[in-house]
């Protein structure tokens, strides 16, 4: 089996191009280097680096050899690092994205308590709606309310939010409660002009879903202006039960065509795919994730 060492050594040549130049990246003497490679050459047989008086270069071999081996070393080298991470009181800098409204009625309260159990740990929280690069702005971890669809991104299931139809006792007094969602084409629907959203609703009728074309006199691109509108009589809304679960404990609406609900929205914890979460990660997502649990979403 080829050393740790061997295999440092031989991607070193690959991206340095020549054995000298990796000897000083790896601070190792350039005969020691020539002996990593020549053992790891006569291991697998086949020549992995052509030299010239100049410089290295991959054979085509040694190119297929250091694609397969270069993600390997590094799930070794975060390995280490995690074991490592494992045996201390986590601290540092845990960058966290998450929605507009979920994160100050759910993430920050997680926070909290994550950072009274850990004094160590430093966090920064952005919060957006938008579909944020992890790696492009330097973040950790990010809580999405949506099915998954990215590959290059690892996740967790956190939990399950519920849609719901929803408006106030007194528009359904003057105009009816809808019954059935094609009902809904009959009445005026608050609308939600934003990422991803559209002036079409979807429904589980019969085991199957249906999608029902709304319309409506009055849109925004604010949930929350949304949601006062319905709840002052504009017309019937869509929304996550989370987002308004107070209006509706305190009657200012009500919920209606739960028998026809669409399947719930997914919650996910995600991070880039290429590293292994660190030790702070994992412990804030199990925080975020028992907390969930406890949510009536």
């Amino acid at each position: 089996m080829e050393r740790l060492d061997d295999l440092e050594a031989f991607l070193a040549i690959g991206e340095k191009g020549s054995q000298t130049a990796a000897a000083r990246h790896l601070r190792r003497s350039l005969q020691s280097i020539n002996r990593s490679l020549a053992a790891l050459e006569q291991s697998v047989g086949v020549e992995l680096v052509r030299r010239t008086t100049r410089r290295s270069y991959l054979t085509e071999a040694g190119r297929a050899f250091y694609d397969r081996v270069k993600p390997a070393l590094a799930e070794i080298h975060d390995a280490r690092l995690e074991a490592a991470d494992a045996r201390s009181e986590p601290t540092g800098l845990l960058r966290i994205a998450a929605p507009v409204l979920f994160a100050p009625a759910y993430v920050v309260p997680a926070i909290t308590a994550f950072m009274q159990h850990y004094p160590g740990i430093e966090i920064q929280l952005k919060v957006s709606d938008r579909m944020v690069d992890l790696l492009e702005e330097g973040l950790d971890l990010a809580v999405r309310i949506r099915d998954m669809a990215d590959s290059s991104l690892k996740a967790r299931r956190l939990g399950d939010l519920r849609a719901v139809v929803f408006g106030s006792p007194g528009y359904f007094a003057k105009y009816g409660r809808p019954e059935h969602p094609d009902d809904l084409t009959q009445h005026q629907c608050v609308l939600r002009h934003a990422e991803g959203s559209s002036e079409t609703w979807t429904f589980r009728i019969g085991g199957r879903r249906k999608a029902v074309r709304v319309h409506g006199r009055f849109g925004s691109d604010s949930a929350a202006a949304t949601h006062a509108a319905v709840a002052s009589g504009l017309g019937i809304g869509l929304t996550p039960l989370w987002q308004i679960r107070s209006l509706v404990d305190e009657g200012a609406v009500e919920v209606v065509l739960e028998d026809f609900e669409d399947s719930k929205i997914p919650i996910y914890a995600v991070w880039p795919s290429g590293k292994i979460p660190l030790a702070k990660t994992r412990l804030f997502v199990d925080e975020l994730a028992a907390r969930l649990k406890r949510e009536r979403l």
